[in-house]
């Protein structure tokens, strides 16, 4: 039997949507699940942390955790990237999109960039003689994830992509000692983005342009605590991969983050009946037969994380009815 952990980012709706999306949810395994865990026990952060909660969860940082910094994850993100990297102090960093709202900048979810390997690599070599330029030394990790040596910037307070993303970026742009040196790069590439033919090409296309970048996660070396992740796409392939070691990996499912970062809740729903079929009502079948021992679920939003345990004897409440409730009812 296993004890399995999952965390459903962005899981928990917004109140004034709760109503109208339980009215299109079909998720009787995930109501059974719910309603057998009872009231999940509720941890949140300020509104204006700089990562969201999930984001620290896995960080092992919530709570307690540094909240005016995101969480100090660039060596381990290196590390997934197949990179070794060099004793420092290393950044994420992201290309992006900003664009102009009606009196701020805001910050495009980079899901929805689509950026291609080959483009993001002629991208980041003008990145790279930019920062060269400055005595800063950049690597590449994947078409989203480069990575800043800057062993000078440690006090510098960043911000994760996904926090900032939908709002106004002053907010949530870097503070500290060295603020002013990260916008000085930060608009030299820019300025080097801003008529390069990758962007006119994208344009012709209809993409919208990578014209910034964003810096977050500094680290000096792992982080030993941040949680190892399964990549299982679903129940079947998490459970084919337990014997390899990864039993009790949580595993990520990412599937709502995007529709809920862009307010986009018909995707919301498409996606939640995703996960009904591939993990919760499977996960609901192997508590059943008692191939799995203890279920865990976190769901979470921007600053909150609900958490529920399910056990196969939590099931044999059967006066108690599927229901979505204590799901749809946090505060």
């Amino acid at each position: 039997m296993s004890h399995l952990e999952l965390i459903i980012p962005f899981g928990i709706p917004p109140a004034s949507l709760a109503k109208d999306l339980l009215k299109e949810m079909h998720t009787p395994g995930l109501a059974r699940l719910i309603a057998s865990a009872g009231k999940a026990k509720v941890q949140a952060i300020d509104d204006f942390s700089r990562a969201l909660s999930y984001e620290y969860w896995l960080a092992s940082q919530f709570p307690p955790g540094d909240k005016a910094n995101s969480p100090p994850l660039a060596w381990n993100r290196m590390k997934a990237c197949g990179l070794t990297p060099e004793a420092g102090y290393w950044f994420l960093l992201q290309p992006v999109h900003i664009h102009i709202a009606r009196d701020h900048l805001v910050l495009t979810d980079q899901r929805r960039l689509h950026i291609g390997e080959a483009e993001s690599r002629v991208l980041f070599e003008q990145a790279k003689a930019s920062c060269e330029e400055i005595g800063l030394q950049l690597l590449f990790g994947d078409a989203q994830n480069w990575f800043l040596r800057a062993d000078a910037w440690p006090e510098l307070q960043t911000a994760t992509v996904d926090a900032a993303c939908g709002h106004n970026i002053d907010i949530w742009m870097p503070k500290g000692e060295f603020e002013r040196a990260w916008r000085k790069l930060q608009n030299e590439i820019q300025m080097q983005w801003f008529t390069h033919d990758i962007n006119a090409q994208r344009e012709m296309r209809g993409a919208k342009v990578i014209n910034s970048v964003w810096i977050s996660g500094g680290a000096q070396s792992l982080h030993p605590e941040m949680k190892q992740i399964s990549e299982a796409t679903d129940y079947a392939q998490h459970l084919a991969q337990s014997p390899a070691g990864n039993k009790h990996a949580p595993a990520l499912l990412g599937n709502l983050s995007e529709a809920a970062i862009n307010n986009d809740w018909a995707l919301w729903l498409d996606n939640i009946h995703v996960l009904e079929k591939k993990w919760f009502s499977p996960l609901l079948t192997g508590l059943r037969n008692k191939q799995v021992s203890s279920l865990k679920l976190h769901f979470s939003d921007g600053h909150r994380i609900a958490s529920f345990d399910v056990t196969p004897w939590s099931l044999r409440k059967f006066w108690v009815k599927p229901s979505l409730h204590h799901l749809f009812s946090i505060s």
